[in-house]
């Protein structure tokens, strides 16, 4: 497999990225979306501007990898390596994208659209949801101990499936954690 280190990609189409192991490499402006990203590794990358909409990502590495602008909708993560998996997503398009029972403690989620995202049995401890819209994302049986909501919108988390162990919300948000009783706040 080839290797890249600290290299800079731009404007590269679907299908121009070969197969190999990329450490500390920048992404701009790139197409990746419907694309067998499958068994590829990146190791403390860059994608800025990116479209990975749709990618399979089967035991594909990511490792300190941070998604800025991106486009990364219906993309299961639970499909990619899981051995020292971590990212950061800022200003993403992430909807209806699947964390399905991932260990992904400390993940920033800064301004991103996570409409529709599957949380399910997820290890989201010490996670940060600044700024991001949660509509209709799935909570269930999912570990957000220490994680902070003070500032997410639109997210519904019955208390009595996941576990918030000290999780912090906003008293302008709280409404997100009564949605189960179909009651009335004004």
């Amino acid at each position: 497999m080839d290797y890249f280190s600290e290299q800079k990609f731009s404007k590269l189409g679907t299908g121009k990225i070969p197969k190999a192991d990329y450490d500390n490499c920048i992404f701009t402006d790139c197409n990746f979306a419907d694309q067998d990203l499958s068994d590829y590794k990146f190791s403390d990358c860059d994608f800025k501007d990116c479209d990975l909409s749709n990618v399979k990502i089967n035991q594909t590495a990511f490792r300190d990898v941070v998604f800025k602008n991106c486009k990364l909708i219906g993309i299961n993560f639970e499909d990619a390596h899981q051995f020292n998996i971590s990212f950061r997503f800022e200003d993403c398009l992430m909807n209806h994208s699947s964390f399905y029972q991932l260990d992904i403690r400390k993940t920033i989620f800064k301004n991103c659209s996570l409409n529709e995202a599957d949380f399910t049995e997820t290890n989201l401890s010490n996670s940060v949801f600044t700024d991001s819209n949660l509509s209709n994302a799935v909570f269930d049986r999912t570990i957000l101990d220490n994680s902070d909501f003070r500032d997410a919108i639109n997210f519904s988390i019955d208390p009595n499936q996941n576990q918030l162990k000290k999780t912090k919300f906003s008293k302008d948000n709280l409404s997100g954690l009564l949605d189960r009783f179909n009651i009335i706040i004004e």
